[in-house]
């Protein structure tokens, strides 16, 4: 003969309420003892899984409140409570966060300026003062003389000592 749906739902509610029993007890426990209380605390202490607490609103809300009480025998100014915990918590998180991004940042810079330095010393680039050499380009006048070489007629010449001159110093 198989049960019968009725008496199988009685069972099931009737051990629903054992187990609601049994973590009201340990949670009663947990705070005459001032033990921690958290909702893996006393799903261990009551021998019941953690979703049980989760699922029924009414364990949920008593299991966090009283972790947000001050233990008994404590006076008030002494503790810190959960809420400022968990507060400095999320600050330092964000803190963190914000320092992480700033050291990728700081990394980042260093890493060009190791770079730059690296390129510059190794004779690969142009040299730091790039801007005074490419100011003298061939079949331009020297800036420091009045006349232009066109007029003068002695250009090519004077192109031709300038790009000596300029060659004998990229290869000091």
């Amino acid at each position: 003969m198989s049960p019968s749906p009725d008496h199988l739902a009685r069972a099931r509610a009737a051990d629903s309420d054992r187990r609601r029993t049994r973590v009201l007890k340990v949670l009663d426990k947990l705070a005459a003892d001032g033990e921690e209380i958290t909702v893996s605390s006393v799903a261990r202490a009551a021998g019941v899984h953690r979703s049980l607490i989760h699922r029924h609103g009414d364990l949920h809300a008593a299991v966090l409140a009283r972790a947000g009480e001050p233990p008994p025998g404590a006076t008030a100014g002494t503790q810190v409570s959960r809420q400022s915990l968990l507060a400095a918590v999320a600050n330092l998180t964000a803190r963190n966060g914000r320092l992480s991004v700033h050291i990728t940042r700081l990394e980042r810079r260093l890493s060009e300026a190791l770079g730059q330095a690296a390129w510059e010393a190794s004779g690969l680039g142009a040299p730091a003062d790039v801007e005074t050499l490419t100011g003298h380009r061939v079949g331009t006048a020297d800036p420091r003389s009045p006349r232009r070489t066109r007029r003068t007629g002695r250009g090519p010449r004077r192109r031709r000592a300038a790009n000596r001159g300029l060659m004998a110093q990229l290869n000091r």
